[in-house]
């Protein structure tokens, strides 16, 4: 299924500018972009900026021939302030024209100041589900934390509305949850609505998040499994480098270029 969506994180451009994500991504040959509102951490668009800005910010990606299908709004919705913000997420999502949002559930990049079991996890999610079918928006749970593997979400959300899903993220599975192979994307992919594609270098516990094809993910193994379950979600492509971070923006978009060819040398089209 070589025709799936494919899409780059803005994340990608960790302490650049949305306008450096923008332009490297157009650049590298791609159409899509999911942008990030991840408080603490990327704050490429957020909320809090004036109306103004988020305009010229929309009217930029536009020029540069880019879509904004998923966003990347990151709240810890255990937290009842931050399921706040996640709502103001939605609606900004719905202002770049996004048709998927994407959050972990308990806080991606700030302390969790609450945590709590699936009934309470559940009971946000109900809060949440009515600004999604307003919105027409699919939320996508992101393997992150100890939510690290796809079954874990997949059990959380049974029965929820079929507008929740999980996002698997490629490298966060090996990270956070000790995942070793495809038995976890198998045993949840009926449940994937999205995809992070990530890769992995190093330790298993180590942040080493390089481009793709630079790591040991299993990327055709992977998606071999989407394809064998007829699952069409789309891809975005997420790099994260060391915890040292990119030396330069020239490797930012080095990576980024890199991995371009690697998903065309499978034969997916940007």
């Amino acid at each position: 299924m070589k025709d799936r969506k494919i899409i780059v994180n803005s994340n990608c451009y960790h302490g650049y500018s949305i306008f450096d994500a923008v332009d490297g991504i157009a650049d590298a040959g791609f159409h899509n972009i999911e942008l990030t509102a991840t408080k603490g951490w990327t704050e490429h668009v957020f909320f809090t900026m004036s109306f103004e800005e988020l305009l010229r910010i929309r009217d930029y990606i536009e020029k540069r021939g880019l879509s904004v299908p998923s966003f990347s709004g990151h709240s810890n919705i255990m937290d009842p302030e931050r399921l706040k913000d996640f709502i103001k997420n939605i609606e900004l999502a719905h202002f770049f024209g996004a048709g998927i949002i994407v959050t972990s559930i308990g806080e991606a990049h700030l302390k969790d100041r609450e945590k709590g079991g699936a009934d309470v996890i559940r009971e946000s999610l109900a809060a949440i589900t009515p600004y999604l079918e307003k919105y027409d928006m699919l939320l996508s749970l992101e393997t992150h934390g100890e939510h690290g593997r796809g079954e874990i979400i997949a059990d959380i959300i049974r029965g929820l509305s079929p507008r929740i899903g999980i996002c698997y993220d490629t490298a966060n599975v090996i990270f956070y949850g000790k995942v070793k192979d495809e038995s976890d994307l198998e045993a949840s992919v009926e449940a994937v609505n999205y995809l992070h594609i990530k890769d992995k270098a190093g330790s298993d516990d180590v942040w080493d998040f390089p481009a793709l094809g630079d790591g040991y993910v299993d990327f055709p193994k992977l998606f071999r499994v989407l394809d064998d379950h007829d699952n069409r979600s789309s891809l975005s492509i997420e790099i994260e480098f060391t915890a040292a971070g990119a030396k330069n923006l020239e490797e930012v978009n080095e990576a980024v270029r890199k991995s371009a060819e690697y998903l065309k040398g499978l034969g997916y089209t940007l």
